[in-house]
């Protein structure tokens, strides 16, 4: 039934997905396939940036096509929500990497099963000076940052990562802007937070 689907989406209870569905009921056939249509093309052409792994219909997205942007600073990012969450602190004007996830050995989730060697290729090749890290500070999110500090150090760059304003256990997609925001502006380098 197509409550059960729409209430498969996150963050959408049945209530929710119940009044989708007698919404669509609502819309004449012509509307209702248009609506499918749109839905089959978001999956159709919907693919990932062959830089940064961002969600776009082209082979480069906006962000890494924008001339405007630094291209000497890469910010890591867990997903594509993360990014949003930056995005909208307008404190970074650089290029981002989606790493796809965090290591999780619990989860069964290891280095290659994120964009982590992609990483070290676009270092190799577009030689940022600097990489901030803006993982979830968790478990998983500080076990992926020290596996790249691990990788990265002796690339000729500074490692930093954003100011722990942040909560512990928070996740970036849910600061608040002005958070965020401070915790990109004030980020230190990532080898002094493994002194504490």
């Amino acid at each position: 039934m197509a409550v059960d689907e729409f209430a498969k989406l996150p963050g959408i209870g049945r209530k929710t997905a119940f009044r989708f569905v007698v919404h669509l009921l609502k819309k004449d056939r012509d509307g209702l396939t248009g609506f499918a249509n749109t839905l089959l093309r978001l999956k159709e052409e919907t693919r990932q940036c062959k830089f940064c792994h961002n969600v776009t219909e082209s082979e480069v997205c906006g962000i890494c096509a924008n001339p405007t942007r630094d291209r000497s600073i890469f910010m890591v990012v867990e997903d594509i929500r993360d990014m949003i969450a930056i995005e909208s602190t307008g404190q970074f004007n650089g290029l981002y990497h989606l790493l796809g996830g965090v290591i999780s050995p619990m989860d069964g989730i290891g280095p290659s099963d994120i964009t982590a060697n992609h990483l070290m290729e676009r270092v190799r090749d577009e030689k940022p000076s600097e990489i901030i890290m803006a993982l979830r500070t968790t478990i998983e999110g500080d076990t992926t940052n020290f596996y790249l500090y691990k990788k990265l150090k002796d690339f000729p760059l500074t490692l930093t990562t954003i100011a722990r304003g942040v909560a512990i256990g928070g996740e970036l997609e849910y600061a608040d802007e002005i958070t965020l925001g401070r915790s990109i502006v004030h980020r230190m380098e990532y080898e002094k937070t493994l002194s504490r």
